[in-house]
């Protein structure tokens, strides 16, 4: 796997994840309706910049008291952090029928930052809200908590899922407040650019119908820009 070098992850945070998935189906690749969580997933503080990096994965239960093996798994998956690509991204498998219990919080958000992790992508639940946006962790998960239960790691750097999208360890994601993307390794190098010819095709729509004013606008122009639209999505 060829990684985006730091330049290039700078470049497609300056895009948000519905840009991104639009420029993903340009390619042809998969389904319009593959590749992306539901809308059970959510940005927990939807004014952080997009987060774009490598899928570091993890299993989570918070029901039962951890083994001895599996307090172990914690430090195991700690090392996979460390060992993954940067930047890299916490994606967290709550493995619970409902989420009870939070990996997340002030010790785990501070940890991973000290780890070179800077934003996490859970089905489970965090807790620590202040504390956590304070440290400037970026944040996608289903829900708030109160507790950390029996909380560990059932599993470290094993496919997850999250939202109904499947994610490998080491996948390249798009994230914001809109929700996340898997980004096909094969187009990763072409992605930007398919980034800025989708704004570009939405510019005779947009400033057509802006410079119209209200009420003013007549079907047969739309049909026109629309049509300049869907040609340049092509190129």
């Amino acid at each position: 796997m060829s990684l985006l070098t730091p330049e290039q992850i700078v470049e497609l945070k300056q895009f948000d994840t519905p840009t991104v998935c639009n420029a993903i189906e340009w390619f042809g690749l998969r389904s319009r309706i593959e590749g992306f969580a539901n809308s059970s997933i959510h940005s927990i503080f939807p004014d952080r910049e997009p987060l774009v990096g490598y899928a570091c994965t993890a299993r989570i239960s918070s029901v039962n008291p951890a083994t001895s093996e599996q307090k172990e798994l914690l430090y195991t998956y700690y090392q996979s952090l460390i060992d993954s690509p940067r930047p890299t991204i916490a994606v967290i498998e709550d493995i619970d029928t409902h989420p009870i219990g939070s990996f997340w919080g002030e010790v785990q958000a501070t940890t991973h930052l000290a780890l070179g992790c800077s934003g996490t992508i859970t089905n489970g639940g965090i807790r620590d809200l202040d504390e956590m946006y304070g440290l400037g962790m970026t944040v996608l998960a289903s829900t708030i908590l109160v507790s950390h239960g029996y909380i560990h790691v059932e599993e470290a750097s094993g496919p997850v899922t999250i939202g109904g999208l499947r994610i490998q360890h080491g996948d390249l994601l798009h994230a914001d407040k809109h929700g996340v993307v898997t980004i096909p390794t094969s187009i990763a190098h072409e992605l930007a650019d398919a980034c800025r010819l989708m704004q570009r095709a939405e510019k005779p729509l947009l400033e057509g119908c802006g410079k119209q004013g209200n009420g003013t606008v007549k079907v047969e122009d739309i049909r026109k820009w629309r049509n300049e639209m869907d040609a340049l999505r092509r190129k």
